[in-house]
C-alpha cells in the first residue's frame, strides 16, 4: 500500500478522517483501498456536460469492480455557446484556469490517489489536462461525447448553423419561421457540438496523447458505448495507481508532438495551439508555437469534418475516429508513447481501417499535404498569430485588402449589419487579446453573421482575440503581442493595406517602420475595461497568447 492517501488513512492519526468518512456510508474495508478522484464537471446549463451524471455513475463501477474507493466532487463546465456574442464570454478562458486550479486544490487536500476526469467541452477539457500535468498522479479523462448532428431540410447542421442564420435573417434571406425551424432543430440531443470545434479537438487530442481509452473520443453522447467506455475507464484507473503509471509518464513531449499532429490532420481548432502550450507549460515540457508551424509543414491534412466539410463528429467515429487518423499518421508518429491502457500508441492502432474514405483520407491521398493550421509571422506579428488553412478557401491563401479597424467584437457586428463591410476589407479587431480583452474572446458572432450575410469568404477577420473551431472563411488570430501590450495591432488604422500570405507564413502591415514609430509614440495605453473580480486578477497575471495565455505567477 505506497498510494498517498494511506500515509493518514491508515495510521491511528488517521481517524478524524476515517470517520469522516465512514459518515457517508464508507467502510473500513473501502479505507483500505486506494482512493480515485472522480472529478465530474456536470450541469444542465451545458449540453456537452450534461450527461456526465450518467458517465460518473459508470465510472464508479469500473473503480468498485478493480477495488479502488471512488470519491467524486464536481467543479465548473461553462459552455462556449451560450456565453457567445455577449459579456459572458470574457469569463470563458480565464474559466480554463479554475478549472485546472480547483482540481488541484480538491485533490491535495484530500490527498487522494488517482483521477478519472469527466468533461467535454471547449475550456473544460484544457483545464482538465492542465491538472493532470500539474498533479502528476495516475490519471485518465472521459468525455461525454459529441451529440447528433441536426437535419434541416435534408442536410445536417451543427449549433453555429443558427448564428449563421442569424445573420440571414438580419440581411433578409431567410424568413423568421424558417430562423425558428433551425433554431428548434440544430441541437437534437446532449452532447458536444456536432463540428470540429474546440470541444471535439480537445477530447480527440486527449486520446492522442494517451490521456483516454483508444476509440473513445468521438463515441456519440447517447450511445451505449459511451458508458462501457467509462466503466472500462474506472477500472484502467485503479490500475494505474496500481502501477504508478502518473500522467506526466503520458504526458511527454513525444505524446504532445503525436497530439499535434494529430491536430493539425484533422483540421483541429486554432484553440488547441493555446490549450497544448498550456498543457506543456504545466508538464514543464519545452514547446513553442514554432513547433506547431514545423510539425504542420510535415503532416498531411486528412480528415475533413464540419465546418470545413459537410461531415460530422458521427460520421467521423463511423468512420474510424482517432484510431483510423492515428494509423494512417504512425510513419510520422512516436509510436513508443505510452497510453492508459498500458499499450503504446502503435499497439493501439495498428491495423485500424478507414471505414469511410469521403471523410478520413490515406496518407498519400490527403485533403491538403500540409496540416489544417499556420503559424504566420510579420511586423502585423511579431510574435506570432495562427489561421486555419484546413478552413480558407485556397484562393484566398494570398489577399492583400484595406484595413477597417475596430475595438471590440460589439464594433465589427453592429458594423456588419449596418451594411459597412464590403468585399474586400481587411477588419481588424483588436483590444480582444487576453490582458485587453480580457479573456480572449472568440469572435465567433461576428464570423458567423459575415457568414449569414455571405461575406465571410470575402473578408478576413484579424484580431488578438480568438476564433471558434467552427468558423470558416478569412480569418487570423491570436495575433501577439496583443493590442493592449502596444503590439502593432493597435497602431494599424483605416485604409492601412494588410497582407496575409499564408503559404509564405507571414502577415504584414504595409507601413514604413518610420510612420509605425511615429503612431507607437502618440499610442496611449486604454483603462482596463474590467478591474475587480478574477477577470481583474486575470487581466493582470495572464501572458501573451503566443505562451498559450498561461498564468505567469
Amino acid at each position: 500500500m505506497n498510494w498517498r492517501s494511506k500515509s493518514f488513512l491508515g495510521a491511528p492519526e488517521g481517524a478524524m478522517a476515517r470517520s469522516f468518512y465512514k459518515s457517508m456510508g464508507y467502510t473500513d474495508a473501502d479505507l483500505e483501498k486506494p482512493v480515485i478522484a472522480v472529478v465530474n464537471t456536470w450541469n444542465t446549463v451545458c449540453p456537452g456536460q450534461y450527461n456526465l451524471r450518467s458517465v460518473a455513475e459508470a465510472v464508479k463501477e469500473g473503480i468498485r469492480a478493480a477495488g479502488g474507493m471512488p470519491v467524486e466532487f464536481g467543479t465548473i463546465g461553462p459552455c462556449d455557446g451560450i456565453a457567445q456574442g455577449h459579456e459572458g464570454m470574457h469569463y470563458i478562458l480565464p474559466s480554463r484556469e479554475i478549472i485546472a486550479a480547483s482540481i488541484e486544490l480538491m485533490v491535495e487536500a484530500h490527498r487522494l490517489d488517482g483521477m478519472v476526469l469527466l468533461g467535454s467541452c471547449d475550456k473544460v477539457v484544457p483545464g482538465l489536462l492542465m491538472a493532470a500535468a500539474r498533479l502528476n498522479l495516475p490519471t485518465i479523462l472521459v468525455n461525454g461525447g459529441p451529440m447528433y448532428p441536426g437535419e434541416y431540410r435534408g442536410r445536417h447542421i451543427s449549433g453555429n448553423e443558427v448564428h449563421i442564420a442569424l445573420g440571414a435573417l438580419r440581411a433578409g434571406k431567410i424568413s423568421s419561421e424558417e430562423f425558428k425551424e433551425i433554431e428548434n432543430c440544430a441541437c437534437p440531443t446532449p452532447g458536444s457540438c456536432t463540428m470540429m470545434g474546440t470541444a471535439n479537438t480537445m477530447c480527440c487530442l486527449a486520446e492522442a496523447l494517451g490521456l483516454s481509452l483508444p476509440g473513445s473520443a468521438t463515441i456519440p453522447a447517447i450511445a451505449s458505448q459511451r458508458l462501457q467506455v467509462a466503466q472500462e475507464a474506472g477500472r484502467r484507473s485503479v490500475d494505474l495507481v496500481l502501477k504508478g503509471i502518473r500522467a506526466r509518464d503520458i504526458i511527454t513531449k513525444e505524446s504532445l508532438e503525436n497530439a499535434i499532429r494529430v491536430g493539425l490532420a484533422i483540421g483541429g481548432s486554432t484553440n488547441f495551439v493555446l490549450h497544448l502550450l498550456a498543457l506543456a507549460h504545466e508538464a514543464g515540457i519545452d514547446l513553442s508555437i514554432d513547433d506547431f508551424d514545423r510539425l504542420s509543414q510535415e503532416t498531411p491534412y486528412i480528415a475533413s469534418l464540419m465546418t470545413a466539410s459537410e461531415y460530422d463528429m458521427i460520421d467521423f467515429h463511423q468512420a474510424g475516429g482517432v484510431p483510423a487518423v492515428m494509423n494512417q499518421l504512425l510513419p510520422l508518429l512516436h509510436g513508443a508513447c505510452l497510453t492508459v491502457n498500458g499499450k503504446t500508441v502503435a499497439e493501439n492502432v495498428q491495423g485500424v481501417k478507414i471505414k469511410n474514405s469521403e471523410v478520413i483520407r490515406t496518407l498519400d491521398n490527403p485533403f491538403l499535404p500540409t496540416g489544417g493550421l499556420a503559424v504566420l509571422k510579420g511586423n502585423l506579428a511579431p510574435l506570432s498569430a495562427i489561421c486555419k488553412p484546413a478552413a480558407i478557401k485556397k484562393e484566398r491563401w494570398y489577399v492583400r485588402g484595406r484595413a477597417k479597424v475596430f475595438n471590440s467584437e460589439e464594433e465589427l457586428v453592429q458594423a456588419i449589419h449596418a451594411g459597412r463591410i464590403q468585399r474586400g476589407d481587411m477588419l481588424v479587431v483588436r483590444y480582444e487579446g487576453p490582458k485587453g480583452g480580457p479573456g480572449m474572446r472568440e469572435m465567433y458572432t461576428a464570423m458567423e453573421m459575415l457568414a449569414g450575410y455571405e461575406l465571410a469568404e470575402y473578408v478576413y477577420v484579424l484580431t488578438d482575440g480568438r476564433f471558434s473551431g467552427s468558423n470558416f472563411g478569412g480569418f487570423v488570430g491570436h495575433i501577439s503581442p496583443e493590442a493592449a501590450e502596444g503590439g502593432p495591432l493597435a497602431l494599424v488604422e483605416d485604409g492601412d493595406l494588410i497582407t496575409v500570405d499564408i503559404p509564405h507564413r507571414t502577415l504584414t502591415l504595409e507601413v514604413s517602420q518610420e510612420e509605425l514609430e511615429r503612431r507607437k509614440q502618440a499610442w496611449r495605453k486604454p483603462a482596463p475595461k474590467i478591474r475587480s473580480g478574477f477577470l481583474g486578477l486575470y487581466a493582470q497575471l495572464v501572458k501573451s497568447a503566443h505562451y498559450g495565455a498561461v498564468l505567469g505567477f
